[in-house]
């Protein structure tokens, strides 16, 4: 028997309670490169803007998102039955608010991280798209503009192939976590590989390397230096940072889900610190006044001149790997987010329609949601209008994050997890979600016209409040169709026992409701277990 295990609150009566546990740590970490990957995104558009000022713009993120990668990892392992990720752990987070209350928290975080993650799928395929119509001679036809002052124009043939990968990567993710590992694992090796050996090799021919133009950390335009500049670049790279999160999405499926997110959320955050700083540090240092384009493949293509010297075949090197990176990330924004959706279905919080799962026991319907609004966002064209609405959504969801490991830490002292910070890290956690708060009204009101362009006004901005508030209106179905159906209103979350939900007892069967009128022996045992000693320590 697992005697280390708990049973927690689970799913309620009626729906499906489990996805297919078919990974490990490995699988996790590999899938949750994808948002190590979006660095590929951000670093030229900052970089560009900001000049030497985007490195502690950056770092400090990142330090933020090691920090979030750790809190996340210790709720992780103390709720291994929540799927979905960052948004999922809220409702046990903020049980001390009461049920309800705790409920919508969680239901509006898992909405608003959907708002933040899916558009990935689209933004990198757009750049996957022209990347390939790039090295490869695809005719990139006349520009279209289906949205008008909202988008942005874009090749027709652009546009033809991000549709079609977005259908094939769909594939998949439809096949199940073991296959979307796979692919994974493909696409992070293709991709990671050689974009960390290109920012270590300026070690190897320091005459590349000019502190000069790091020094002071100046600002590329003095004339755009301040205090509004800054926190509105701060806002937009907080969608990427901090995405190195996305290993979440995939503990409640990995096969020893108390160890697994320790180790993969730990190596996830500190090995995205490592990329996100090195990256912007080797290119400002390198390139300097040369950092006058925000697109990935000329700005890594420019870079990579400067080590091995102009020739065909640096572009290929380069992109080769650029392509596989955008690929992984828009293969997490399928996948991922749809668990998060999975999760607040089986909460009675959005249409019972978004927890539905294929043979392979993965949540296709969610999947399938995640595709066809990719495919709608795509036609925005322009990466950092869609990072703007977006990161309305997920930036609530990670200060919701913050905010709840604080409540865990100081008012659940009863819930211990296997993996266990400090104690002073719930103020951390506490000071950060604070800030990010500020950030997310202060920076992101100024955002569209600082970082899209000047007279952008305030409306792609409000269009990401527009979309989080559609939570009401599916909340409200999912309530008339539970009363319709006469399913009996919910109180706390019932027990779940079985694998991912709560407790592994050897010879447990699927997992199944505890039922006081229907209880085998081992249901017994696992109801007399449910709760944690109070007696366990309290660390810090």
């Amino acid at each position: 028997m697992s005697a280390d295990s708990n049973v927690t609150a689970g799913p309620p009566v009626g729906v499906a309670t489990s996805l297919h546990r078919g990974t490990n740590w490995r699988g996790a970490f590999v899938i949750g490169l994808s948002g190590v990957i979006l660095v590929t995104g951000i670093v030229p558009f900052a970089a560009q803007a900001m000049g030497a000022a985007a490195i502690p713009a950056i770092i400090g993120i990142q330090i933020v998102a090691t920090v979030v990668c750790l809190c996340i990892g210790e709720l992780a392992a103390l709720y291994p039955h929540r799927t979905g990720g960052t948004p999922s752990y809220a409702y046990e987070s903020f049980k001390p608010l009461g049920e309800s209350t705790a409920r919508h928290i969680g239901g509006v975080a898992s909405w608003s991280y959907w708002l933040g993650w899916f558009p990935v799928a689209p933004i990198n395929m757009i750049l996957a798209a022209s990347y390939i119509a790039t090295l490869f001679h695809v005719p990139q036809g006349k520009l279209v503009n289906p949205l008008g002052s909202l988008g942005s124009p874009t090749g027709i043939g652009v546009l033809a192939v991000a549709l079609i990968g977005l259908v094939v990567l769909f594939i998949p993710c439809y096949l199940g976590i073991r296959l979307g590992a796979r692919f994974a694992t493909v696409f992070g090796v293709v991709s990671m590989v050689p974009l960390t050996l290109l920012i270590i090799l300026p070690a190897f021919k320091p005459s590349t390397f000019h502190w000069s133009n790091v020094a002071g950390f100046h600002f590329a335009d003095p004339k755009t230096s301040g205090v509004a500049f800054f926190l509105s670049w701060l806002f937009v790279i907080c969608w990427n940072g901090i995405g190195v999160e996305a290993a979440a999405c995939y503990v409640a499926e990995c096969r020893d889900p108390h160890r697994d997110a320790k180790i993969a959320l730990t190596a996830e955050g500190f090995y995205g610190l490592f990329i996100y700083a090195a990256t912007v540090i080797v290119f400002v240092a390198v390139l300097g006044a040369a950092l006058t384009t925000s697109d990935p493949l000329t700005l890594y293509t420019s870079f990579a001149d400067h080590i091995f010297g102009s020739a065909h075949w640096v572009k290929y090197l380069i992109g080769i790997p650029l392509i596989g990176a955008l690929l992984l990330s828009v293969l997490n924004a399928i996948m991922g987010v749809a668990r998060s959706l999975f999760q607040a279905s089986e909460d009675r919080l959005i249409p019972k329609w978004f927890a539905h799962t294929n043979r392979y026991l993965v949540p296709d319907r969610a999947m399938f949601f995640n595709l066809i609004a990719a495919m709608i966002v795509a036609l925005f064209g322009s990466p950092v209008r869609i990072y703007i609405f977006s990161n309305v959504g997920y930036l609530l969801a990670i200060i919701v994050a913050l905010l709840g490991y604080f409540m865990v830490r100081q008012f659940r002292k009863d819930q211990v997890s296997p993996f266990r910070l400090p104690g002073f890290f719930r103020w951390i956690a506490l000071l950060m979600g604070l800030g990010l708060t500020f950030v997310y009204f202060a920076g992101g009101w100024g955002s569209p016209n600082i970082v899209v362009g000047a007279g952008q006004g305030h409306t792609l901005y409000l269009l990401g409040f527009a979309v989080v508030a559609a939570y009401i209106p599916l909340h409200l179905w999912r309530r008339m169709t539970d009363r319709r159906d006469g399913v009996p209103s919910l109180g706390s979350l019932p027990i779940v026992v079985g694998s991912p939900g709560g407790i592994d007892l050897d010879g447990m069967p699927q997992p199944h409701l505890l039922d006081p009128a229907r209880m085998d022996a081992i249901d017994a045992e696992a109801a007399s277990i449910h709760k944690i000693p109070d007696t366990a320590p309290e660390v810090g």
